[in-house]
């Protein structure tokens, strides 16, 4: 059992699913899922190899060299097969490597450079390599194991488990590799990524925790101590909640995380106030704090809304100048907003098994999240009925769904995209247009 529990006030009693850092931090990276699929086939092909000895063994023991020499003529067919399995293993993975390196680089300059992690991040991506170099691996392997030796009684093993593996390694090889390029022509297209991002929010929305009322200060006092951040400057990615609560309890504290996730933390900036005690042990809290250098999902709740803005900016600027792009972004803008809308925020509680509050961390409020998907949007849409109306529909539709108190930033940016229209827009003809609420842009 968790020895940390979450304060929510939508879903009270019911705990949000909270991936491990560490897990997350492998999603990151390429390398883990091809080393893991070479290090499984290698284990594979040994108990394979072992099969097709004892399978050779118990043939001999009953004098069957019928069937042995059979299997032996199946060898050579075999090997030829696995031979040019083997070199065509290689091709596949240029081809692979060829696609993903163009698609990377079309979706970094036409969208924005952050949503390559989406390619980083691909499960079928990485399953496609792994399969790939898995095969290639075991191929060379079954290789090795085909015997020079064509007298059936002198004969040690026949690789005929081996070879029928290596013929379902390649059928697995085509099948992924059809997945592999539909998906990565999926991501090619704004709408499949815009998609993306907004699905990636939800789920972290959905594992980060928010406390009942949105108080920021849960009456902590004055911290008795901080810490600073000892390791390499950078974006401070996520935290280790359930090792923090646990030194917080074991030595009976409360921690309270100072950068909120996304931040740059520089070496001897405070991460952590201390309230309630002296501060743990550095070793204590060691690998608490993980830094990178870049943002990610994980536990960062204005990340997908970073990416969702930069898109509809790029769309915007005059090299590509395609506003329905922008409307795109801002559809998926409106709803995350509008999902967050009644949601309480500004920070998140996390208590022990007795329910003592152990560590606060911090979380975009509702004002934080409105200005970062609508600002700088919102600066560059005078010009573009299409992107006004869509944005003047989903602040409307936004108004009509948040609670009284949080009305005003989105009063706020309507006013101002309202007095921008009027200057950019002297016609009145085009002014009433621009400022008429469509959920389409135009149609």
């Amino acid at each position: 059992m968790s020895d940390w529990m979450v304060t929510q006030g939508s879903s009270a009693g019911r705990r949000p699913r909270t991936l491990s850092p560490l897990r997350e931090h492998l999603r990151d990276t390429f390398w883990f899922a091809p080393t893991a699929a070479m290090v499984s086939v290698f284990v594979v092909w040994v108990g394979a190899q072992a099969l097709d000895t004892a399978i050779v063994d118990a043939l001999q023991e009953d004098r069957d060299y019928e069937t042995l020499d059979e299997l032996l003529r199946f060898a050579e067919d075999a090997k030829a097969v696995v031979s040019a399995v083997g070199s065509a293993m290689m091709t596949f993975i240029g081809v692979v490597f060829s696609i993903s390196l163009v698609a990377v680089q079309m979706a970094s300059g036409q969208f924005t450079p952050r949503v390559v992690r989406l390619f980083v991040r691909s499960r079928i991506t990485k399953a496609t390599f792994a399969v790939f170099l898995a095969t290639f691996v075991l191929t060379l392997l079954v290789l090795t194991s085909f015997d020079s030796v064509e007298d059936p009684r002198a004969v040690t093993s026949v690789p005929l488990v081996q070879s029928v593996l290596t013929l379902c390694m390649v059928g697995l090889s085509l099948l992924l590799f059809v997945l592999y390029v539909n998906s990565t022509l999926r991501l090619m297209r704004i709408s499949h990524v815009i998609a993306r991002i907004a699905s990636e929010s939800f789920r972290v929305a959905a594992s980060v925790p928010v406390p009942a009322g949105g108080q920021d200060d849960p009456g902590l006092g004055a911290a008795t101590a901080w810490v600073p951040h000892e390791g390499r400057a950078g974006v401070l990615r996520d935290v280790h909640i359930s090792r923090l609560v646990r030194v917080a309890r074991k030595h009976g504290v409360v921690l309270r995380l100072i950068p909120r996730t996304g931040d740059f933390v520089v070496p001897g900036m405070p991460v952590l106030a201390v309230h309630g005690g002296p501060v743990p042990p550095r070793r204590a809290l060691r690998y608490a704090v993980s830094v990178g250098v870049e943002r990610t999902y994980h536990q960062d709740l204005g990340f997908g809304l970073r990416q969702l803005a930069d898109i509809a900016l790029r769309a915007l600027s005059s090299a590509i100048n395609d506003p329905t792009t922008a409307v795109q972004a801002l559809d998926r803008i409106v709803q995350f907003l509008a999902a967050l809308s009644r949601r309480p925020l500004d920070a998140a509680l996390y208590r022990d098994r007795a329910g003592v509050l152990r560590l606060v961390q911090p979380v975009p409020g509702w004002a934080e999240l409105v200005d970062l998907g609508f600002t700088e949007v919102r600066g560059c849409a005078p010009g573009n009925p299409q992107v006004c109306r869509r944005m003047l529909a989903g602040l409307d539709d936004l108004l009509l769904l948040a609670p009284p108190e949080r009305r005003a930033p989105l009063l706020r940016h309507r006013e101002l995209l309202r007095q921008a229209i009027d200057l950019t827009a002297p016609n009145p003809a085009d002014r009433d247009f621009a400022l008429h609420p469509d959920r389409q842009g135009i149609g």
